[in-house]
């Protein structure tokens, strides 16, 4: 039914162990985030009653399921944005478009192909979600709503990113533009919940009217035992209910729009009028050629044609103005070409309105002075959106700097530069400029905003100086995790996944077990324990995925340390420490940084698998 493509897909992941291997990992961390959220509740409470232990299920089970949420939406927008831009990348989605496929066939199977392994995962957490029944205080209706907005959710924002990378020629735009349409769609009904927050349409509340719009605010919902107004379940009344119509709506309007405009987006137009100026500089050099070829026999005629068009016969000079060349091409070309395209200016276009959102919901929220380092500050509403909106901003830069170099991979151009005389250190931190000049916009305003924070009273200057050294160091950080992802995996889509789930790692990851600490107990002293194993255990799966190609001393070292380094900032930030928060994220990561930085310009061979170690085969 879905075609081709899906049946691929379908009939050859169950041969491939990555299919096993991902899913029992996510499985395993659930598990362990559920084994240290007991561990934490038993070795500083005191359990009583069966109580005690329903709540511990009840809040246990809305952070997983938030956490769920997160992942899958992110993992199902970026998997089939990615997936999509990898066959535009090496040109064989002309090649689907020249087969008796139909178009609904090509956009639905390349779709469901995608989000195979996305809901493989979400159907395999399922038991792990049913044993919290065990514990009270969640029931399996209420397991079986949560599922079903993760699902539905699951699948509009994966027809959001194929339908985006249908559109859209650049990875870059694709993956930037997905992400800031998933940041608006839940920033946009939080923004309307703070301003409007009594506002009643169509008889139904404002509080319903946002959970059937917003995926966080349904899956919320979901996690209640009881519903709102005492509607029974099933109504529109139900914001579970509105939600999961509305996510239809979304999925049926946005795959229609693809199916009726993929063979119009694609080939782009951008190569025609390219084509156009090819034909006719191929054409008779000669101007007293057409005087003389009715003259001609056939022959004669197409041996002259066929001449003419060679380059050797071409008289034509060139007029335009050329321009000087760096002493570094690649920093020259990233700067002053449109090496990501000129749609880039509708993603900074976007990212300029994502901005203007964040500084007015947050005067919305009465943030002016809400920065101090004391106080509930982990939980602050105003803090949790700008911690999202500085996220986000990494993970724009990440994704340019890992599409950088997959691009040039899969358009057969990374090969041509290999060959030529410029040193490594010439490719690696010519991408390195390239990355922060085009996505200046992304680096410069959250420290702007970081001023102006400053100058409202919400920060010290110390605390200023500190936030924008450390600003600077995640940035260069994830700059240099992209290049490193994009030089060590030669599958586009497995390098643009690798580096942009160790961000996610490594922040929401961690900060899910800070809502474990701040839910189950406020002594920090006695939980380090039950965390180690967990972040230990993260430290292994980022060596095993950072260091795939060239593993070394510096890189196991950092890896190691990178989890249990931002536990502890995180921890202290809530303490009320930020000088140990600067002193070991910018030590850390900046050590991270080095170690992938020193053999990407050093090992340059190995890291780009021009040169083999001995122990590979």
């Amino acid at each position: 039914m879905l075609g081709p493509v899906f049946f691929r897909e379908a009939w050859t992941s169950p041969r491939r162990p990555n299919l096993y291997v991902i899913r029992t990992v996510y499985v395993a961390v659930l598990l362990v985030l559920m084994c240290t959220a007991w561990l934490v509740l038993a070795g500083t409470q005191i359990i009583r009653n069966v109580g005690d232990m329903a709540r511990f299920g009840s809040i246990l089970f809305q952070i997983l399921s938030l956490l769920q949420l997160a992942v899958m939406v992110f993992l199902a927008a970026m998997v089939a944005a990615s997936a999509v831009s990898q066959e535009k990348d090496r040109r064989t989605l002309i090649l689907l478009l020249m087969t008796r496929m139909s178009n609904l066939e090509l956009v639905l199977g390349k779709l469901s192909a995608s989000l195979l392994q996305v809901l493989t995962m979400c159907v395999a957490a399922l038991p792990v979600f049913l044993l919290l029944t065990l514990f009270g205080g969640v029931s399996f209706a209420q397991v079986l709503r949560v599922f079903a907005v993760t699902f539905m959710t699951i699948l509009a924002a994966g027809s959001l990113g194929s339908t985006i990378a249908l559109w859209r020629e650049k990875t870059f735009q694709t993956l930037a533009m997905t992400a800031l349409v998933l940041v608006f769609w839940i920033g946009l009904w939080e923004t309307v919940s703070v301003a409007v927050p009594d506002l009643v349409l169509g008889g139904l509340s404002a509080d319903v009217w946002l959970a059937g719009l917003s995926p966080v605010r349904a899956i919320w919902l979901a996690c209640q035992p009881q519903f709102p107004t005492g509607q029974a379940e099933g109504t529109l009344q139900d914001g579970v209910s509105l939600f999961l119509l509305v996510s239809a709506v979304v999925i049926v309007s946005l795959n229609g729009l693809a199916v009726r405009m993929v063979r119009v987006w694609n080939p782009s137009r951008e190569v025609r009028p390219g084509q156009v100026r090819e034909s006719s500089a191929t054409g008779l050099a000669d101007p007293g050629a057409a005087a003389t070829e009715g003259t001609m026999s056939d022959e004669t005629r197409d041996a002259e044609q066929a001449r003419s068009g060679h380059v050797d016969a071409r008289v034509r000079s060139s007029r335009a103005a050329t321009r000087q060349v760096w002493d570094n091409p690649v920093l020259w070309r990233e700067v002053c070409t449109w090496a990501y395209g000129r749609k880039v200016l509708i993603i900074r276009a976007t990212y300029l309105l994502f901005f203007a959102m964040v500084v007015g919901l947050y005067l919305l929220l009465g943030g002016d002075g809400g920065l101090d380092v004391d106080g509930d500050l982990l939980m602050s509403r105003a803090v949790l959106l700008l911690g999202m909106f500085f996220l986000v901003s990494l993970v724009i830069v990440g994704a340019l700097a890992v599409t950088s170099i997959t691009n040039e991979r899969d358009g057969q151009a990374l090969d041509l530069l290999l060959v030529t005389d410029l040193s490594p250190g010439e490719f690696v931190f010519g991408k390195l400029g390239g990355v922060f000049w085009v996505t200046k916009e992304m680096v410069l305003l959250p420290m702007l905003l970081c001023g102006y924070l400053w100058w409202q009273g919400g920060l010290t200057f110390e605390n200023l100086i500190f936030v924008w050294v450390g600003l600077g160091v995640l940035y260069v950080f994830v700059n240099m995790l992209g290049i490193h992802c994009g030089m060590n995996y030669a599958n586009s889509r497995t390098a643009i996944g690798v580096s942009l789930g160790v961000v996610f790692f490594l922040f929401l990851g961690v900060f899910t077990c800070m809502f474990i600490m701040e839910y189950f107990s406020g002594s920090f002293e006695t939980q380090l324990g039950p965390f180690l194993a967990f972040t230990l255990g993260g430290g292994v799966g980022l060596f095993a995925v950072l260091g795939y190609r060239n593993p070394s001393q510096a890189i196991q070292i950092a890896t190691l340390v990178l989890p249990l380094a931002t536990f502890y900032s995180i921890t202290s930030l809530r303490l009320g420490n930020p000088l140990a928060v600067f002193l070991v994220v910018g030590i850390t990561y900046g050590f991270t940084t080095a170690a992938m930085l020193i053999p990407a310009v050093y090992e340059f061979d190995i890291a780009m698998g021009r040169t083999k170690t001995p122990g590979e085969e």
